[in-house]
Formats: C-alpha cells, sequence, structure tokens
C-alpha cells in the first residue's frame, strides 16, 4: 500500500515500478528538463526530479515513503538540513505537526507517541550499515575494442575475510576491548591554550591503531596473523559493450575489499581509451585526416582504408569533382556504433590534405600545354613595366625567426632615424613581399 503517490507522479512511473525503470525515467526527465539545457525556468522542475530520484532509488527512503509519505521523509528519510523549500514546493505547507503515529495510527491509540522514535530507529540502523570503500581500476581499451566489443580479463588482488579465524583475529578470548580507549578507537586530551582557555584534541589511539581492540599476540591467528583479512587473487571478465566510451564504468557489485563487520563495496572498473594512429572519435562520431595529391583532388580517386572492424573502405571521389585544401567530407553510417543500440552508428567525417607538386616538377614548354586545360586565368600576367609607377617585387619563402630579426633590425633602425631628427642620414625600410 503506497499512501501517497506524488514522486512517482513528478517522475512519471508506477508506484510498484522496478528501480531499472525509475533511473532510466530520471535520465530522460533530467535530460530534458536540466537548465543549462534547456534554460533557467526548468530549475525547479529539474529539483523535483532530482529529489524524487534520490528517493525512490534508495531502499531504506523509499520504504518510509510508502508507508508514511512526506512525513516518513522529513522525520526518518535522513533528508538532512535545508530540505523545507523543496518539501513545501512538492507537497505543500510546512514542517508539519505532531508525530506521525499519534491518535489513531498504523499502531492504533496512543501509538508510539511520534515519529521521534521511528526516527531514531531508522537512524540507529542506518549507522550499524557500514559499508566498505569502493575499488577503483583503469582498463585501457583500444578505439578497436570500443568499436567492436570485447571481453578483457582484469587480474587484481583483493582482500578477504581470513577463513582460518572467520575474520575474528585469533583463537577462543584472543581479541579483548582496549582499556587505552574504552573501544573507541580514538582518545581525547585536554591542552591548556592560555590563561582559562583549554581545546580539546581528538587523536587515533596508539596503542589499538584507531580499532577500538587489541589481540593477544600469543592467540594471533597463524593465517592472517591477527589481521583478520588475507590477500586473495581474483580475475574479472569485463565485458567492453560495442559503443562504450571513454570513462565509463563497469561495476562489479561486492567484488571490494572485505572487512569483519562492513558491507562489501564493489570493484569498479574505469575504460581509458589509448590513442588511435588513424581515427579519432567525437562521441558517435569519427574523423580521420586524408592525404592525396593533386591529380586526385582534380580528377577523382578510389583510395581504400581499412576501418576499425577490419573492412576495407573504398573511399572514392568521381571524375569532375574537385577536393578543396582542407575540406570536408562525410560518410554516413561508419562512425561508432551506439551504446546499447549497436545497429545504429554515427558518421566519419573525412578532413582532406591536399599535397602540391614541388618546384619545377615539370617543364616549361610542358607547363604551357597544362595551362592550358586549366581554368584561365583571373588576372593576366603581362605589366607595363615602362611605367614608372610599375616595378617587380618577387616572392621568396617565408622563415618566421629571419622575418622575426628583419623587423627587429627595422624597428632599431628607425629609432636610432627619430633621434636623429629630420636632417639625420637613417634609411627607410627596404620592400620585402614574403609568403609561406
Amino acid at each position: 500500500m503506497v499512501v501517497d503517490t506524488k514522486l512517482y507522479e513528478i517522475l512519471g512511473v508506477a508506484p510498484d515500478a522496478h528501480v531499472n525503470e525509475i533511473k532510466k525515467q530520471y535520465k530522460k526527465l533530467a535530460r530534458q528538463f536540466h537548465p543549462d539545457k534547456a534554460g533557467s525556468e526548468t530549475e525547479e522542475k529539474f529539483k523535483e526530479i532530482s529529489f524524487a530520484h534520490e528517493v525512490l532509488t534508495n531502499p531504506e527512503k523509499r520504504e518510509l515513503y510508502d508507508a508514511y509519505g512526506e512525513k516518513g521523509l522529513r522525520e526518518g528519510g535522513g533528508m538532512g538540513h535545508g530540505m523545507d523549500d523543496i518539501f513545501s514546493h512538492i507537497f505543500g505547507g510546512g514542517h508539519g505537526g505532531g508525530g506521525l503515529f499519534s491518535g489513531f495510527g498504523p499502531f492504533g491509540m496512543g501509538g508510539m507517541g511520534g515519529m521521534g522514535g521511528m526516527g531514531g530507529m531508522h537512524g540507529r540502523r542506518r549507522q550499524q550499515r557500514r559499508r566498505g570503500e569502493d575499488t577503483v581500476h583503469t582498463l585501457k581499451v583500444t578505439l578497436e575494442d570500443l568499436h567492436n566489443g570485447k571481453m578483457s580479463k582484469l587480474k587484481l588482488t583483493k582482500k578477504v575475510i581470513c577463513d582460518a579465524c572467520k575474520g575474528v583475529g585469533g583463537k577462543g578470548n584472543a581479541v579483548q576491548k582496549c582499556y587505552s580507549c574504552d573501544g573507541n578507537g580514538i582518545k581525547i586530551s585536554v591542552q591548556p591554550l592560555g590563561p582559562g582557555m583549554v581545546q580539546q584534541v581528538q587523536r587515533v589511539c596508539p596503542d589499538c591503531a584507531g580499532e577500538g581492540e587489541m589481540i593477544d599476540p600469543r592467540k594471533k591467528c597463524k593465517e592472517c596473523n591477527g589481521k583478520k583479512v588475507v590477500e586473495e587473487k581474483k580475475i574479472l571478465e569485463v565485458q567492453v559493450d560495442k559503443g562504450m566510451k571513454e570513462g565509463q564504468k563497469v561495476t562489479f557489485r561486492g567484488e571490494g575489499d572485505q572487512q569483519p563487520g562492513v558491507e562489501t563495496g564493489d570493484v569498479v572498473i574505469v575504460l581509458q581509451q589509448l590513442p588511435h594512429d588513424r581515427f579519432t572519435r567525437h562521441g558517435d562520431d569519427l574523423s580521420m585526416n586524408l592525404k592525396i595529391g593533386l591529380t586526385e583532388a582534380l580528377c577523382g580517386f578510389k583510395i581504400p582504408i581499412q576501418h576499425l572492424d577490419n573492412r576495407e573502405l573504398l573511399i572514392t571521389s568521381g571524375q569532375g569533382k574537385v577536393i578543396e585544401p582542407g575540406c570536408k567530407r562525410v560518410i554516413l553510417y561508419e562512425g561508432m556504433p551506439m551504446h546499447r543500440n549497436p545497429f545504429e552508428k554515427g558518421h566519419l567525417y573525412i578532413e582532406f590534405d591536399v599535397i602540391f607538386p614541388p618546384n619545377n616538377f615539370i617543364a616549361t614548354d610542358v607547363l604551357k600545354e597544362l595551362e592550358k586545360v586549366l581554368p584561365k586565368r583571373d588576372i593576366e600576367m603581362e605589366a607595363d613595366m615602362n611605367d614608372e609607377d610599375t616595378y617587380e617585387a618577387d616572392l621568396v619563402n617565408f622563415d618566421e625567426t629571419t622575418y622575426k630579426k628583419e623587423r627587429g633590425r627595422y624597428h632599431d633602425q628607425q629609432e636610432m632615424d627619430d633621434e636623429e631628427g629630420p636632417g639625420g642620414h637613417g634609411h627607410g625600410p627596404g620592400v620585402q613581399c614574403a609568403t609561406q
């Protein structure tokens, strides 16, 4: 029985929806209403979606909400401080009044006298359920692995509870409470700061190293030497699906380091893509650079390239279609497969570099014949050299270092001319036309 369905309505799911369905719907709505994408006017809607997702994907919070609605979250849901605004925005009203079980509540007349007892019970239960840290590892993959998919084996070393002592650390009554810190693992001391002023300092107990207990050296477990855990080799098979991306995570639940009395964390594998010598990835698209000669650029070509799945693509440009230097062309649906939908693919973008022939690659008389078949010049080569205002300026190769040195000498000379004044003997700069 669900007493309140507002959070389910915000996400657009049924009250009995599986947690995976809730997460999927949240991702869909988050993309639609995220303020960075849809604008600041959707900020409140995005907060509602995020709040509903936080509650309904947490088993304890969802259980409280289903059973007791808004009050269950306020009193025992562990939502933290500063949540009044979002509560009021979604459910309306203020903090609410008396206890959840007062009057004719689910425990009958008199009940438990309020949610405080229930909240404290849930709070203690959460405190007791400690969880170990996740272990994160990096798996290097090639672009071919991400395109085609691959099963990779990863050898890890993990800590497991000692089977010999069952995680106790010793035999019989070998484990005793540390009397130095009274089993707390920490010691508090008072240090004077000045007249009438003291400071409490908290530090890890040096006797038990913060464990809160000590083990009799004579009764220590020989297998783990009293550490309660031993190291074990573990081989994980990591399934790299088609279309997965750089930084994507593969999680192995409960495969982290074990500790007695602590819920085991996860092993998280983070994919790291290695650079590729031909292709560059952009989401679901690929791009590459292709060098062609002037003949191919003007007369067409058929160039084979090997794709990431070892297929050979024949890149074709028909005769009469000119490829300009730096231009881009696209081959549709030859990019990366989309994750979890590998039959759909992105596109392959090709940027062309046209390599021109070297100087004097052809005899002058043949060059004149070539000119006849090329498009007509826009500007005539002949000029009136008898005109006193016309002079010939030759192009020279441009060199950045030489150019800076010449500019520096020019500025130095100009400063000298300015200091000498109009009557000086400074010389103006020479004229030079430079090009790459």
